[in-house]
């Protein structure tokens, strides 16, 4: 069996797929609890899970995918861990910010994916560079 080079980063998308599953399973039960089949419905607590769930889907992929980049092109393994850990708690962060309606926690995470978002994507430059 070959090393997987990037088994940090499979670590955490381990981690973060588990949270999608969560936060996912959150949006099933309101939507039973709420008989809404599509959307929201009108019911604030399924909009808000639902948002967390699609922000979520919009924006880890991208962000696991330049950290493994990062990580296969050689970048430290404490950088690794340290932008992939700040991803999943951004990520929680902001999945408890918004369906807790504690629009600050909200704002940490999104700025917190997005700083992740752009070091590891700076990084991606420079070793392409």
């Amino acid at each position: 069996m070959h090393a997987f080079p990037t088994a940090t980063t499979a670590f955490y998308a381990a981690m973060l797929g588990i949270f999608l599953v969560l936060i996912s399973a959150r949006v099933s039960l309101l939507r039973s609890k709420f008989k809404v089949m599509f959307g929201d419905g009108g019911h604030d607590d399924l909009m808000r899970a639902v948002r967390a769930q699609a922000n979520f889907v919009e924006y880890v992929p991208l962000a696991l995918l330049l950290i493994a980049f990062v990580e296969w092109g050689g970048l430290a393994s404490w950088a690794v861990h340290t932008l992939a850990g700040v991803l999943l708690a951004s990520r929680v962060i902001h999945s408890w910010g918004i369906t807790s309606r504690k629009d600050p926690a909200r704002g940490v995470g999104a700025t917190l994916t997005w700083l992740v978002l752009l070091v590891a994507g700076s990084v991606a430059l420079y070793q392409h560079f």
